[in-house]
Formats: structure tokens, sequence, C-alpha cells
């Protein structure tokens, strides 16, 4: 097997076209058996694997420096740079991370989760290059959808005015442009990127320009000329225009001409934009067929590429109860950030497609397009992320709270997501959302209350966000009432001992806590706040004059977050006997791991709450002695 042998990147360099090849293959089955086994990132991952072996074979990695945007698809790049041997701990707790990370390889050049940063990221590294005096090659490789953000175009813009020596490999998986691959491409590629041609222009430009008086008029007319006659067969205009030098479209998955093409631009001293046609999923036969299914997914049978488990998800149950409620009102519109399927939209997207927007990689721009049609009379619901949510920040103050519209913002992924690690986690939402005026933030503890919120915020004249967790949707475990207005909690179990506040999914497991501290004799409140903002104050008045001691439980960092907003509320109404423990995500980043593993390390699972509670009485019962 070639891929046992392959150290580093300097392996490579040893094997002939047909042994890369043979490679190519034996890469795709690590892959596909890698995350069958684990989850992760399969479509992207099998489409970038002759474009990763080419720029690695070319380039004199880890000096040279590979940016990868997004970063999902750099499962073949850590199994060509010594990580073959750990690949079995990827996106696992304390394993090796299914996105670039600089602490974990120097070929991981800068970490990436998000999408449409390299860009900005490799102008930024080229500057610090030149200003040091040093010398080695930055590639930023990004895909078409990154390249629909509005980050990517203002590096794009910045970099051609820079004009440094930086490399873009535009993936282009999407189709419709699939007739440009070919023959006619692959030659045109050859004539522009060979020195013949590259000389050629050069010395025109120079012979043309130094005739007196019409040199320049006479030189723009020879650009304008050259620039009609590539746009009639190349899509690169655009990227001409913006100050790089265009090459493409060529066929991702031919590792001969990649490599060839890669060396015939190494040298060019200024700004390039390879074009590269990729296939989503290829290689595996399911994925192929269906690559938004096979984007980001759990553990599959790979004989079938069936799912080892399936249950009905926040996600779905969002969906589900969105599309039913805008049967009855037509002014509801869903608007997605290039997530339709994971969040859920996509049988709302089919019944009503005239009421459904897919606006690409760009947040900021979803948020006040929703501010737009909320001006007009309309119900937007924006189906975000809670970790993407945060590129649209300003948008979410100025353009929707300020002017106090009614913009529905369904978050989902809020609190630890999981084996995607710390650019994913939800953890900060309530934090950055909380302090906003206007804005009223839930979270629902099972899906019925899920659908109740959402109901309940499609009449709410004003921002609304709705937190809600990855994965399965717990159903009710306690008789419930699913009729509240804006700032209603709800007392699940009276007590006398402790209070236990609990929001969102963090319910389920404070419910199964104090069922263990009764037994222990400990008297346990336990209450559903719902909302984060505005808090029941009447309710924590209460419950801070009663019990005195109180533990909050929230998945989101507790800097400013749900157990702050507590201890604020008790703060101001003055009441200073009353005791608070905050339990929720300390000042860190989440790292990878199962949500399972992950709410352990922090306490924030049936286990943790009870000890903390166990400790916390006996605190007091020490404090009387």
């Amino acid at each position: 097997m070639l891929l046992e042998d392959i150290k580093s990147p300097a392996d490579l360099k040893e094997l002939s076209y047909k042994e890369l090849d043979e490679l190519a293959g034996e890469l795709r089955e690590t892959i596909i058996k890698g995350v069958s086994a684990g989850g992760g990132h399969l479509a992207s991952n099998l489409g970038v694997v002759e474009l990763s072996i080419a720029l690695h074979y070319v380039f004199d990695t880890p000096k040279d420096k590979i940016i990868w945007d997004v970063g999902h698809q750099c499962y073949t790049h850590k199994l060509l740079t010594g990580r073959y041997e750990k690949f079995s701990t990827l996106r696992r707790y304390k394993g090796i991370s299914g996105f670039p990370k600089r602490s974990e390889s120097p070929y991981d050049a800068f970490g990436t989760g998000h999408s449409s940063t390299s860009i900005s990221a490799a102008t930024g590294i080229i500057e610090a290059r030149d200003k040091k005096g040093e010398t080695y090659k930055v590639i930023a490789v990004i895909g078409d959808g990154a390249m629909t953000a509005g980050l990517a175009f203002e590096g794009l813009n910045h970099a051609g005015q820079l004009k440094k020596d930086l490399i873009v490999v535009l993936n282009d998986n999407e189709m419709s442009i699939s007739r440009n691959v070919g023959a006619l491409s692959s030659y045109l590629n050859r004539i522009l990127t060979g020195e013949m041609f590259q000389r050629f222009k050069k010395d025109t430009k120079n012979l043309i320009e130094s005739i007196p008086k019409l040199g320049v008029p006479v030189a723009r007319f020879a650009q304008k000329l050259e620039e009609s006659l590539k746009g009639l067969f190349l899509p690169g205009i655009l990227f001409e225009e913006l100050g790089f030098n265009y090459i493409g479209p060529i066929d991702g998955h031919n590792i001969e001409l990649l490599i060839e093409t890669f060396k015939k631009i190494k040298h060019l001293e200024h700004p390039t934009l390879i074009h590269v046609i990729t296939k989503k999923g290829k290689g595996y036969e399911f994925s192929e067929k269906d690559p938004c299914v096979f984007h980001g997914i759990g553990p599959f049978e790979p004989e079938t590429g069936s799912p080892l488990s399936s249950s009905v998800t926040y996600s779905d149950v969002f969906g589900r109860a969105l599309t039913r409620l805008a049967e009855d009102n037509p002014k509801v519109i869903a608007i997605s950030a290039a997530m339709k399927e994971g969040t859920g939209l996509t049988s709302f997207a089919e019944k009503y497609p005239d009421r459904f927007y897919d606006v690409g990689i760009a947040e900021p721009h979803a948020v006040t397009f929703a501010a737009g049609l909320a001006i007009e009379g309309m119900r937007p619901v924006v189906a975000i992320y809670s970790t993407f949510l945060q590129r649209a920040y300003d948008e979410i103050v100025h353009d929707v709270c300020l002017q106090n519209l009614p913009v529905v913002f369904a978050i989902d992924r809020a609190g630890i997501v999981g084996e995607d690690g710390p650019t994913h986690q939800g953890a900060f939402d309530i934090s950055y959302l909380r302090h906003i005026p206007n804005i009223v933030v839930m979270a629902p503890k099972d899906a019925s209350e899920l659908e109740a919120m959402l109901s309940l915020a499609l009449k709410h004249n004003g921002p609304v966000a709705i937190r809600y967790p990855r994965g399965k949707a717990s159903e009710p475990s306690v008789v419930s009432t699913n009729s509240f207005g804006i700032g209603e909690s709800e007392v699940l179990k009276e007590g006398d001992d402790i209070a236990l506040l609990a929001i969102g999914n963090t319910v389920q497991s404070v419910l199964s806590a104090s069922e263990r501290l009764e037994k222990d004799g400990i008297s346990t409140m336990v209450v559903n706040m719902r909302f984060v903002k505005p808090l029941d104050k009447e309710l924590i008045r209460s419950v801070a004059l009663k019990l005195k001691k109180i533990i909050t439980i929230e998945e989101n960092t507790i800097q400013g977050g749900f157990g702050s907003a507590v201890l604020e509320c008790i703060n101001k109404m003055g009441i200073h006997d009353a005791e608070v423990k905050m339990l929720g995500i300390p000042d860190e980043f989440v790292e990878q791991g199962t949500q399972a593993e992950l709410r352990k390390k922090y306490g924030i699972d049936e286990e943790g709450i009870y000890s903390t509670a166990v400790s916390f009485i006996k605190e007091g019962v020490k404090a009387k002695l």
C-alpha cells in the first residue's frame, strides 16, 4: 500500500504519475473507511484528493503554505503530512481535528472552520513574509461556495491591489460549468500558462508602451482585445479585473495536468487564480449521487451508504413546524445561508419555493435581507447555526434590533455541537445576544416546546431568537404546558432545599439529577426558565427569597450567559443572602469530542449537576457547624 509509506509530502515526489493515481484511490478508500466509522465531511474530501496530491507534489510544504478555506476538505492533506497513523482518531476526543489546526501540525498553516477566510489570511501572510525578507509561496484553496461570501471578494480586491505573488485555487464542484472541462479547456490552459505566452504578453506590452505618444492607448487597446478574446472561452474576466491572472478551468481530477499547471505558475510574480473543476463526492457512488447528504454525515454503512442510526432531530422539528405554520400565514419567509438541508428547511423549500431563499454563505446579507422583508410586513425566519450567526453580529444589532423588526432567528446547533470542534461549538450565542436591546431570547427544553416557541415568535412584534441544540429532539419527560407568553418560566418540580434553574436542553439532565437528589433526601426545585431575555423576574425573586441556594445550568459560556443574567437580576433586586452557582462552559474554547464527553467534562450532564448540588448543600451544613 503506497499510502503507508507516505510520511511527508517529500515522499510524493518519488512517485510516478501512475503511482500517484493509485495513491488517489487508496486515499479515497481510507477516507471512506474513516468517515463511515466516526462521521465527518465526506463528499468535500473525496472531491479534492487529486488536487491535494498535486499541491503537495509541486510546492515545498510546510515552507510553502497552503491555506484551506473552511478546512472541511483537508483529510487528504492530513494523510499526506504525517497523520496517517492517527487518522482513526479523526474528530474524536483528544484525537486529530477535522479541520486545519496550527497546534496540530506545521503543515496546517492557518486554522480554519468558517468559510471565506483563506484569501484574506493568505494576503496577510504574504505581506508579513515580504516585510521579514523571506521567500516562500502562499496558496489559498477556496471553494465556489465560499467564494460567494463578501469576505472572499474583499480579500481578492486587496490582494489584486498589492500585486503580490498570491496563488488562489478556486475549487469549483458545480456541475453547471462542467462543459468547460475537456480538450479545448486543457489546450487553452496550456497556452495561457506556457512560458511563451507569458513572455509574449509581457514583451508585447513593453514594446507597444515604448512607442512615443501612441504607446499607452495602443497597449490599452491590445489589453482589451486580449480580454475580449479570452472572454469568448473563459469565465475569468471578473478575476482579471480584480488584478489576478486567470488560469482555467482545468480538470481537477487529472493529476498530471494539475502538476503541470502548478509547476508553470509557481514562479509567476503576480496574483494568479487557478480555476479547478472537481466532482464533489468523487469515487463513492452514494456521495456522487447525493453530495449534500454526504457533505457532513454521521457513521454509516460503507456498502450501502445507509446511516447506522437515525432519529428525529431538532432541525427536523423546526422545519416541519415552520412549514405547518406557513400554511396559515402567507407572510412567513424562510432564509438559509447555504444550509437548507442542515437547518431542516428542505420540505419548506419544496412546498413554498417562492417563500424560501438560500442566500449562499452570506450570513450578514441574510440578516439584513430579512430586515428589509420585515420592514414591508413579512415575517422572515433566518435559520443559521449558532457559530455562523456570529458573523452577522453587527447586522443583528444595527439592522434588526435597533429598528425593533419582527425577525425570527432560528439558531440551530446551539451549545455543545461535538466532534467538529472549537470552530463549530455554539457556545456564545446567549452572551452575544442577550445584551442587545429589544431582542427576546428563548430556548426549548424539548421538541414540543420548540414548536410552541416558534409559533409564539411569529406573533411577537419584535426580534426573537430561539436557540436549540444539535441532535435528537427530546420528547417531553414531564407533564408540561405549551401555553405561555413572553418571559414566562415553568416550575417543573417544587422543593425546599435547593433550586435548579435550567435553560434549553439542560432541563432533561436537571430532572434526572433532581431524582437522585430526592433519593438522598435533598428536596429540589426544578425550573424550566424558557427565556434568557426577558427573565421571569418574579419567579427568580421568589426562589431567591425562599431557597437561598440556586444553581443555574446552561450550554453556553458562563461569561455573559444565562447564569450571569440571573445573578444580575438578583443583585438588582437587592437580595444579598442568596447563593448562586453557575454551571456552563468556562472561559475556554470547547475542543472536539462527543456531546456526552464534553458535557461530562464541564459538569453539565446528570452526574455533574448532581455532584455540584450535593457539594453545595454540604457547604451550607459545614457553615452552620
